[in-house]
């Protein structure tokens, strides 16, 4: 299970999933300085920090390094919701709660996702038809009836079966 970011170290990875290119901490710090009065040392460490613990994985580019998230923020945010649904003594009980809290547009989201999990949906069996049931028991042994042609009249005789 992934902890949590910290403010900061979301911040950063926002920027990065955002971009969703390799990133250099100068670009980072750039952009974070438009919110906030932050040193270029504490940007790097942050980054160290998403590094070590498996969020980015960094190349050398000569002096520096350029950082790239290992995953989407997507699968950040499901392992936090399967982490928190799974520490629940009563997992229905706390889905029922997170429905609770969600709003239209949210329950609209995890509507389409559960079509997109199940797949393209099956049509349903065609409608029976008004006609009387057939008893292929009761038909034994009684000669087929002949087919008629679309005016009513029986076809034409038929040199293979004799008539």
């Amino acid at each position: 299970m992934p902890r949590p970011l910290g403010e900061l170290e979301d911040a950063v990875m926002t920027r990065v999933w955002q971009w969703n290119r390799p990133v250099t901490v100068r670009e980072v710090l750039e952009d974070l300085q438009r919110e906030r009065t932050i040193a270029y040392t504490t940007v790097m460490t942050v980054l160290d920090n998403l590094h070590q613990k498996g969020w980015v994985r960094r190349e050398a580019e000569g002096r520096a390094y350029r950082y790239e998230a290992v995953s989407t923020r997507a699968a950040y945010s499901a392992a936090l919701m399967n982490e928190a649904w799974s520490q629940s003594d009563n997992p229905a009980a706390a889905l029922v709660a997170f429905f609770g809290m969600m709003s239209p547009e949210q329950r609209e989201a995890l509507s389409d996702a559960v079509r997109m999990v199940q797949g393209p949906e099956t049509p349903p069996p065609p409608a029976p038809r008004n006609e009387p049931a057939h008893d292929a028991a009761n038909d034994a042994g009684k000669p087929a009836e002949p087919t008629r042609s679309p005016e009513g009249e029986p076809p034409a005789p038929n040199a293979e079966d004799g008539r």
